[in-house]
C-alpha cells in the first residue's frame, strides 16, 4: 500500500498535526515517526504481557501520549479505551481492546513505512 492509497481523512497519521510539531522539518518528522513506531510496538507488547492493572494502564497511557504527539488519532483513541478499561487478563473485552489497539498501531506503522519508501 502506498501513501496515495489512503484518503486524507483515512490516513493513520495526521501529517498536518505532525508538521506543526516538527516545524515542517522532514528529518525531524522521520525521527519522530520512527521513534513512535518502535515505542508503540514495545508498549503494545507490554500490554499483551501485563500481569497487573498498573502495567496495563501505564503502557496504554504511554501509547496514547505518543500517538497524540504524532497525530495518530485512532491509535490514541484505542489506547485511551484500553487505559480506562478495568484490567483482567481473562476478560474478552480486554483481549478485544488489545486487538483493536494492535490493528490501529499496525495501520500507523504501515503508513509510516510508505512515507519513507516513496520519498
Amino acid at each position: 500500500m502506498r501513501m496515495r492509497d489512503w484518503a486524507g481523512d483515512d490516513r493513520p497519521i495526521d501529517l498536518v498535526h505532525l508538521a506543526r510539531h516538527t516545524l515542517g522539518d522532514p528529518q525531524l518528522e522521520r525521527e519522530v515517526l520512527q521513534l513512535f513506531a518502535a515505542q508503540a510496538r514495545t508498549y503494545l507488547n507490554r500490554i499483551k504481557e501485563a500481569g497487573d492493572a498498573r502495567t496495563w494502564r501505564e503502557s496504554a497511557h504511554t501509547i496514547k501520549g505518543a500517538a497524540r504527539g504524532v497525530g495518530a488519532w485512532k491509535v490514541a483513541e484505542e489506547a485511551d479505551r484500553a487505559e480506562r478499561m478495568a484490567f483482567s487478563p481473562d476478560d474478552e473485552r480486554c483481549r478485544n481492546s488489545v486487538a483493536a489497539l494492535e490493528s490501529a498501531i499496525d495501520s500507523a506503522r504501515r503508513f509510516i513505512r510508505t512515507l519513507f519508501t516513496e520519498h
